[in-house]
Protein backbone atom coordinates (compact mmCIF):
# COMPACT_ATOMS: atom_id res chain seq x y z
CA UNK A 1 0.00 0.00 0.00
CA UNK A 2 1.44 3.36 -1.08
CA UNK A 3 2.43 5.81 1.63
CA UNK A 4 0.17 8.82 1.97
CA UNK A 5 2.26 11.95 2.77
CA UNK A 6 -0.72 13.95 4.05
CA UNK A 7 -1.94 11.11 6.28
CA UNK A 8 1.58 10.53 7.63
CA UNK A 9 2.00 14.21 8.49
CA UNK A 10 -1.45 14.47 10.07
CA UNK A 11 -0.87 11.38 12.20
CA UNK A 12 2.55 12.55 13.36
CA UNK A 13 1.35 16.04 14.30
CA UNK A 14 -1.71 14.68 16.12
CA UNK A 15 0.59 12.44 18.16
CA UNK A 16 2.65 15.40 19.43
CA UNK A 17 2.00 15.63 23.16
CA UNK A 18 -1.44 15.54 24.70
CA UNK A 19 -3.77 17.22 22.20
CA UNK A 20 -6.74 18.80 23.96
CA UNK A 21 -9.74 19.11 21.64
CA UNK A 22 -10.71 22.57 22.90
CA UNK A 23 -7.13 23.77 22.30
CA UNK A 24 -7.07 22.29 18.79
CA UNK A 25 -10.35 24.05 18.10
CA UNK A 26 -8.98 27.37 19.39
CA UNK A 27 -6.02 26.98 17.00
CA UNK A 28 -8.42 26.23 14.15
CA UNK A 29 -10.51 29.35 14.73
CA UNK A 30 -7.35 31.41 15.21
CA UNK A 31 -6.00 30.35 11.83
CA UNK A 32 -9.15 29.97 9.76
CA UNK A 33 -11.59 32.53 11.17
CA UNK A 34 -9.75 35.31 12.98
CA UNK A 35 -10.91 38.04 10.60
CA UNK A 36 -13.77 40.19 11.86
CA UNK A 37 -17.07 38.72 10.71
CA UNK A 38 -15.62 35.27 9.96
CA UNK A 39 -17.71 32.29 11.05
CA UNK A 40 -17.51 28.52 10.76
CA UNK A 41 -20.76 26.64 10.24
CA UNK A 42 -21.40 23.51 12.29
CA UNK A 43 -21.14 21.02 9.39
CA UNK A 44 -17.81 22.49 8.29
CA UNK A 45 -16.45 22.47 11.85
CA UNK A 46 -17.60 18.86 12.29
CA UNK A 47 -15.93 17.83 9.02
CA UNK A 48 -12.62 19.41 10.02
CA UNK A 49 -12.64 17.86 13.48
CA UNK A 50 -13.65 14.46 12.05
CA UNK A 51 -10.69 14.70 9.67
CA UNK A 52 -8.54 15.17 12.80
CA UNK A 53 -10.03 11.96 14.25
CA UNK A 54 -12.04 13.83 16.90
CA UNK A 55 -15.32 12.21 17.94
CA UNK A 56 -18.58 14.25 17.70
CA UNK A 57 -19.17 14.09 21.46
CA UNK A 58 -15.68 15.53 22.06
CA UNK A 59 -16.47 18.36 19.63
CA UNK A 60 -19.64 19.19 21.57
CA UNK A 61 -17.78 19.22 24.90
CA UNK A 62 -15.01 21.43 23.47
CA UNK A 63 -17.54 23.90 22.02
CA UNK A 64 -19.33 24.04 25.37
CA UNK A 65 -16.07 24.80 27.16
CA UNK A 66 -15.01 27.48 24.65
CA UNK A 67 -18.42 29.15 24.86
CA UNK A 68 -18.33 28.97 28.65
CA UNK A 69 -14.86 30.54 28.65
CA UNK A 70 -16.04 33.40 26.42
CA UNK A 71 -13.81 32.28 23.55
CA UNK A 72 -16.50 31.22 21.06
CA UNK A 73 -19.99 32.56 20.43
CA UNK A 74 -22.57 30.38 18.68
CA UNK A 75 -25.87 31.19 17.00
CA UNK A 76 -28.46 29.29 15.01
CA UNK A 77 -29.11 29.97 11.34
CA UNK A 78 -32.14 27.81 10.69
CA UNK A 79 -31.05 24.37 11.85
CA UNK A 80 -27.36 25.09 11.34
CA UNK A 81 -25.07 26.27 14.12
CA UNK A 82 -22.66 29.08 13.28
CA UNK A 83 -19.60 29.74 15.42
CA UNK A 84 -17.15 32.64 15.67
CA UNK A 85 -14.55 34.19 17.97
CA UNK A 86 -15.74 36.71 20.53
CA UNK A 87 -14.44 40.29 20.53
CA UNK A 88 -12.06 39.45 23.38
CA UNK A 89 -10.74 36.20 21.91
CA UNK A 90 -10.27 37.82 18.50
CA UNK A 91 -8.15 40.56 20.09
CA UNK A 92 -6.05 37.97 21.96
CA UNK A 93 -5.73 35.87 18.80
CA UNK A 94 -4.52 38.83 16.76
CA UNK A 95 -1.96 39.71 19.44
CA UNK A 96 -0.61 36.14 19.48
CA UNK A 97 -0.59 36.02 15.67
CA UNK A 98 2.11 38.67 15.60
CA UNK A 99 4.49 35.98 16.88
CA UNK A 100 2.90 32.86 15.43
CA UNK A 101 2.97 34.14 11.85
CA UNK A 102 6.05 36.36 12.09
CA UNK A 103 8.55 36.06 9.24
CA UNK A 104 11.63 34.04 10.24
CA UNK A 105 13.73 36.57 8.31
CA UNK A 106 12.50 39.56 10.33
CA UNK A 107 14.55 38.87 13.48
CA UNK A 108 17.01 41.57 14.50
CA UNK A 109 20.34 40.84 16.16
CA UNK A 110 20.79 43.72 18.63
CA UNK A 111 20.59 42.66 22.28
CA UNK A 112 20.98 43.99 25.82
CA UNK A 113 21.64 42.80 29.35
CA UNK A 114 19.70 44.33 32.22
CA UNK A 115 20.30 44.17 35.96
CA UNK A 116 17.27 44.94 38.13
CA UNK A 117 17.48 46.40 41.60
CA UNK A 118 15.16 43.88 43.23
CA UNK A 119 14.28 40.25 42.52
CA UNK A 120 10.62 41.37 42.62
CA UNK A 121 11.22 42.90 39.18
CA UNK A 122 11.37 39.36 37.79
CA UNK A 123 7.77 39.26 36.58
CA UNK A 124 7.98 42.73 35.03
CA UNK A 125 11.11 41.84 33.07
CA UNK A 126 9.66 38.59 31.75
CA UNK A 127 6.34 40.24 30.85
CA UNK A 128 8.31 42.72 28.75
CA UNK A 129 10.00 39.88 26.83
CA UNK A 130 13.33 39.40 28.63
CA UNK A 131 14.79 35.97 29.43
CA UNK A 132 16.26 35.30 32.87
CA UNK A 133 19.95 34.36 33.15
CA UNK A 134 20.17 34.41 36.93
CA UNK A 135 18.42 36.32 39.73
CA UNK A 136 18.07 40.01 38.72
CA UNK A 137 19.95 39.49 35.40
CA UNK A 138 18.09 39.28 32.07
CA UNK A 139 18.80 39.43 28.34
CA UNK A 140 16.59 40.52 25.49
CA UNK A 141 16.19 42.46 22.28
CA UNK A 142 17.43 46.04 22.09
CA UNK A 143 13.88 47.01 21.16
CA UNK A 144 12.54 46.06 24.59
CA UNK A 145 11.94 48.69 27.26
CA UNK A 146 13.80 47.80 30.45
CA UNK A 147 11.90 47.92 33.78
CA UNK A 148 12.19 51.22 35.63
CA UNK A 149 15.45 51.55 37.56
CA UNK A 150 17.27 48.73 35.76
CA UNK A 151 20.92 48.96 34.75
CA UNK A 152 21.10 48.47 30.96
CA UNK A 153 24.19 47.23 29.09
CA UNK A 154 24.28 46.88 25.31
CA UNK A 155 25.55 43.47 24.18
CA UNK A 156 28.22 42.92 21.54
CA UNK A 157 29.90 39.54 20.97
CA UNK A 158 27.89 36.62 22.33
CA UNK A 159 29.90 33.88 24.08
CA UNK A 160 29.01 30.29 23.18
CA UNK A 161 28.17 29.40 26.78
CA UNK A 162 25.44 32.08 26.79
CA UNK A 163 23.93 30.74 23.56
CA UNK A 164 23.83 27.20 24.96
CA UNK A 165 22.27 28.35 28.23
CA UNK A 166 19.57 30.29 26.43
CA UNK A 167 18.80 27.42 24.03
CA UNK A 168 17.51 25.40 26.99
CA UNK A 169 15.33 28.33 28.14
CA UNK A 170 13.97 28.55 24.59
CA UNK A 171 12.59 24.99 24.71
CA UNK A 172 15.18 23.46 22.40
CA UNK A 173 14.01 19.90 23.11
CA UNK A 174 10.42 20.75 22.17
CA UNK A 175 11.56 22.15 18.83
CA UNK A 176 13.78 19.13 18.21
CA UNK A 177 10.73 16.87 18.70
CA UNK A 178 8.63 18.90 16.24
CA UNK A 179 11.33 19.41 13.59
CA UNK A 180 11.32 15.93 11.92
CA UNK A 181 7.56 16.07 11.37
CA UNK A 182 7.77 19.54 9.85
CA UNK A 183 10.66 18.39 7.63
CA UNK A 184 8.61 15.43 6.48
CA UNK A 185 5.70 17.70 5.55
CA UNK A 186 7.99 20.13 3.73
CA UNK A 187 9.65 17.36 1.71
CA UNK A 188 6.56 15.34 0.80
CA UNK A 189 3.59 17.72 0.52
CA UNK A 190 3.45 19.67 -2.72
CA UNK A 191 1.31 22.60 -3.82
CA UNK A 192 -2.09 21.57 -5.15
CA UNK A 193 -2.12 18.04 -3.71
CA UNK A 194 -4.51 18.80 -0.82
CA UNK A 195 -8.23 19.52 -0.78
CA UNK A 196 -9.46 22.64 1.06
CA UNK A 197 -10.52 20.39 3.96
CA UNK A 198 -7.07 18.78 4.16
CA UNK A 199 -5.42 22.19 3.89
CA UNK A 200 -7.46 23.50 6.82
CA UNK A 201 -6.45 20.46 8.89
CA UNK A 202 -2.76 20.69 7.95
CA UNK A 203 -2.62 24.40 8.79
CA UNK A 204 -4.45 23.86 12.08
CA UNK A 205 -2.03 21.14 13.19
CA UNK A 206 1.05 23.10 12.13
CA UNK A 207 -0.11 26.27 13.86
CA UNK A 208 -1.29 24.37 16.93
CA UNK A 209 2.00 22.57 17.57
CA UNK A 210 4.02 25.68 16.70
CA UNK A 211 2.09 28.04 18.96
CA UNK A 212 2.24 25.60 21.89
CA UNK A 213 6.00 26.11 21.88
CA UNK A 214 6.64 29.63 20.62
CA UNK A 215 4.20 31.33 23.01
CA UNK A 216 5.90 29.73 26.02
CA UNK A 217 9.23 31.54 25.68
CA UNK A 218 10.42 35.09 24.98
CA UNK A 219 11.30 36.26 21.48
CA UNK A 220 15.09 36.62 21.60
CA UNK A 221 17.36 38.03 18.88
CA UNK A 222 18.89 35.34 16.70
CA UNK A 223 22.41 36.38 17.76
CA UNK A 224 21.68 35.06 21.26
CA UNK A 225 20.93 31.52 20.09
CA UNK A 226 23.07 28.75 18.55
CA UNK A 227 23.06 28.57 14.75
CA UNK A 228 21.85 24.97 14.98
CA UNK A 229 18.99 25.78 17.39
CA UNK A 230 16.06 23.70 16.12
CA UNK A 231 13.64 26.59 16.54
CA UNK A 232 15.26 28.43 13.62
CA UNK A 233 14.68 25.60 11.16
CA UNK A 234 11.18 24.90 12.48
CA UNK A 235 10.28 28.54 11.90
CA UNK A 236 11.63 28.54 8.33
CA UNK A 237 9.84 25.32 7.39
CA UNK A 238 6.50 26.20 8.99
CA UNK A 239 6.54 29.62 7.35
CA UNK A 240 7.22 27.94 3.98
CA UNK A 241 4.43 25.39 4.48
CA UNK A 242 1.86 28.02 5.47
CA UNK A 243 2.81 29.97 2.33
CA UNK A 244 2.65 26.83 0.16
CA UNK A 245 -0.79 25.97 1.53
CA UNK A 246 -2.62 29.28 1.98
CA UNK A 247 -5.66 29.57 4.21
CA UNK A 248 -8.67 28.16 2.28
CA UNK A 249 -11.92 30.05 1.94
CA UNK A 250 -14.30 28.62 4.52
CA UNK A 251 -17.11 28.14 2.01
CA UNK A 252 -14.85 25.85 -0.09
CA UNK A 253 -14.41 23.37 2.77
CA UNK A 254 -17.01 20.75 1.94
CA UNK A 255 -18.04 18.15 4.55
CA UNK A 256 -17.50 14.54 3.46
Amino acid sequence: MASNPYHNTKTALLAMGRQQVWSLMASLFGDLAQAEGSTIDGPVLSAIMKEMDVRPEAVRVALYRLRNDGWIVSEKLGRTGRHSLTITSRAETLAASARIYASPLAQENGWQVILTQYTEAHCAAERQGFAALMPRVYVGSLQLAAPEGALVLTGSDVPDWLREQLAAVMLEQDYEALLPHVKQAHETLTHGMLTPLQTAVLRCLLVHNWRRIILRHPSLPRALLPNDWAGHECHLLIDALLSRFPRPEIDTIMPN
